[in-house]
């Protein structure tokens, strides 16, 4: 499983041109997931998510974390996290999770996420467009 962490001051999602999601000061997390993926997985990226300290103190040193700003977070499905580029140049997907397998894993990635700070998601499978204010900006990959 693989989330891409975004600080963002703003992020908001659109889909055949309708808004479906939006956030203000927070976490902008694409989330991929691999076959062979758990909900422990899920539960342990949450846990690492929600207290990544990437918020920047008084003193502008990140030591805080989304729970000690009180910001929220927008989970983007992006199967293509896992594009496999060795070879060619037409990116592979084999490693990605099947989507049957991939919805139920990221809505319960959702859900445990919501347990600690407010979250809107995009729609799975959904062709969407993404904004995405970055703040700093701030991007880290995490993988488990």
């Amino acid at each position: 499983m693989r989330v891409l962490v975004q600080r963002v001051k703003e992020s908001w999602v659109v889909v055949d041109g309708k808004e479906v999601a939006r956030i203000g000061k927070g976490l902008n997390l694409l989330l991929g997931i691999r076959v062979g993926d758990t909900e422990q997985l899920a539960d342990k990226l949450v846990e690492k998510v929600v207290n990544l300290r990437i918020f920047e103190d008084e003193r502008g040193k990140f030591n805080y974390s989304l729970l000690d700003v009180g910001g929220s977070a927008l989970v983007v499905s992006q199967f293509t996290l896992y594009a496999n580029t060795q070879r060619g140049r037409r990116p592979s997907f084999e490693e990605a999770e099947k989507p049957e397998r991939a919805r139920q894993l990221y809505e319960y990635f959702v859900k445990k996420l919501s347990e600690y700070v407010p979250v809107q998601a995009g729609i799975f499978g959904a062709h969407m467009e993404v904004f995405i204010l970055n703040d700093g900006p701030v991007t880290i990959l995490l993988e488990l």
